[in-house]
């Protein structure tokens, strides 16, 4: 099936329904090379947007891809990358989003992509030491510097980010066109309920982390937590903690409860859960983190379940994450 292209809320701009992430996998899981082949299978599909941030493996996340971008030679026009702001070192002007740290970050994360200009900027998370003023006035100067063409927030609450819109009417300054928030069948509040009001009002885009809940929705963990998984990493106990907690074994008792809905199809798990999040027309892109090129390709193949998800099983599944106790049906 051919990649879909969905516009990233109300701009212009068109990115491919998957895309590419670095989170966890690059550097920790994939050195140079096996990113390059992840990021080149992906790219000969069809993805055209590669997610980063400053904070991933402390930078040396974008170093490997930009060493990627470097060899690959794509044309600059082809695809979009990004990065995000706030944790980029433990001094008092590496982290936030002031002017300060949002000008270094940037620079910082041109150098490391080896590319000119950021499609993407992201502030990562809400920073309540900066006036959001400033962290927008930040921002206008990067996008008007073209150093930066589209930011936006992640994890911001609604009422933050029509804060920042509303200083940006007021000013005249560039306001923020999208959102990177977690967004799965086990996390779903912010994306469909808080954020409903936005998508209308103020054109919100968004660009979703964890589809498969840090690998929950592939059903992996519920034999326990296999060796070379990102829960054996050492800089992820937390997501370990998460796992083992009573809200962790929660989630995995309805991701076994959700397997028979991806049997009945003649799917993988992941590929369910990987197409329930694109029927979200209010998602723009749905950003995937791979550790080997055969599960790229197992991941993009649920492009071809998404018209497959009909009110019929959309409802099956609904019960299901609602804790309803429903038949069986055959399909």
């Amino acid at each position: 099936m051919d990649m879909p292209y969905r516009r990233l809320g109300r701009s212009g701009l068109k990115l491919s329904a998957f895309s590419l992430g670095s989170w966890v996998t690059f550097h920790y899981q994939l050195d140079d090379r096996r990113a390059l082949q992840c990021m080149q299978e992906a790219y000969e599909a069809g993805v055209n947007f590669f997610d980063n941030a400053e904070v991933y493996a402390e930078g040396r996340s974008e170093e490997i891809m930009g060493r990627a971008l470097k060899e690959l030679g794509w044309p600059r026009d082809s695809y979009c990358v990004s990065s995000k702001a706030f944790w980029g070192g433990d001094r008092p002007t590496q982290k936030g989003l002031s002017a300060k740290h949002l000008h270094d970050a940037c620079h910082a994360a041109l150098r490391r992509l080896q590319v000119d200009y950021l499609d993407l900027f992201f502030c990562h998370r809400p920073d309540p030491d900066t006036p959001i003023e400033e962290t927008v006035r930040a921002m206008d100067t990067l996008v008007r510097q073209g150093k930066v063409l589209y930011w936006g927030t992640s994890e911001w609450s609604a009422v933050e980010i029509m804060e920042a819109h509303k200083v940006a009417r007021e000013w005249g300054l560039t306001p923020p066109v999208m959102e990177q928030p977690q967004y799965n069948m086990l996390h779903r509040e912010r994306v469909e309920a808080e954020y409903r009001h936005l998508y209308e009002t103020v054109g919100l885009g968004t660009t979703i982390w964890s589809p498969l809940a840090s690998g929950i929705l592939t059903g992996k963990y519920k034999n326990g937590i296999p060796e070379g998984s990102r829960m054996t990493l050492p800089d992820y106990e937390w997501l370990k903690k998460q796992i083992l907690s009573d809200e962790g074994r929660r989630k995995i008792a309805t991701a076994a409860a959700l397997e028979p809905v991806a049997e009945d199809l003649g799917v993988s798990l992941s590929q369910l859960a990987l197409a329930w999040c694109l029927k979200n027309p209010r998602v723009s892109t749905v950003i995937l983190g791979v550790s080997k090129v055969e599960q790229l390709h197992e991941n993009l193949q649920a492009l071809e379940v998404v018209d497959r998800l009909d009110d019929e099983v959309m409802e099956r599944i609904e019960d299901i994450l609602q804790n309803k106790p429903a038949p069986r049906p055959r399909y």
